[in-house]
């Protein structure tokens, strides 16, 4: 879900961008960028002190912004988040944009929990049994939970599978019941 402050954001960097693929690299700039502002205590104090004047946060985003490498229409896109005091508000801002690149590219987001890292191969088979599923393309966000035993639980949207060992066994419960 995005945001009601996110939506307007999100929409207009979309229109400016053209296209969902160029819209994805300025959100992909965004968030390198709010993973430097998070990663320093005092940059993130900087940016939410309102009295610290914009012209001197925007020149801290211009210096980070060209050590990161980012191009003009993102970092245009930061000078109108501070200037509208929203800069603090990027994290969900680039969720928004992310979810109407997902949406305008036919792209679900699998979010996947498995008993242990997956190698390349296991990744690229699990990735397509989950296209093969759902009829869309599919983005696999993974992450390792020990608690499964084994297998995986993937979440697309509000629909669960699983496939987990923990989740056959209580299955087996239920029915012997």
């Amino acid at each position: 879900m995005i945001r009601r402050f996110a939506r307007p954001y999100a929409t207009a960097i979309l229109q400016v961008a053209g296209t969902p693929e160029a819209a994805r690299k300025v959100h992909d700039e965004l968030v390198r960028f709010d993973r430097a502002r998070r990663s320093s205590n005092e940059l993130q104090e900087v940016f939410v002190n309102p009295g610290i004047e914009a012209s001197a946060k925007l020149a801290i985003a211009r210096t980070i912004g060209g050590k990161l490498g980012l191009s003009p229409l993102t970092t245009k896109v930061l000078e109108i988040l501070i200037n509208n005091h929203r800069i603090n508000d990027l994290g969900a801002i680039a969720e928004g944009l992310s979810i109407m690149i997902h949406s305008a590219l036919d792209i679900v987001v699998a979010e996947v929990s498995t008993a242990h890292e997956l190698n390349a191969g296991e990744v690229r088979d699990l990735t397509a049994a989950l296209e093969k599923k759902t009829g869309k393309t599919v983005e696999v966000q993974l992450k390792t939970d020990a608690t499964l035993l084994g297998g995986m639980v993937a979440r697309i949207g509000s629909e669960i599978f699983n496939a987990s060992v923990s989740g056959r066994i209580e299955k087996l419960r239920h029915n012997l019941t």
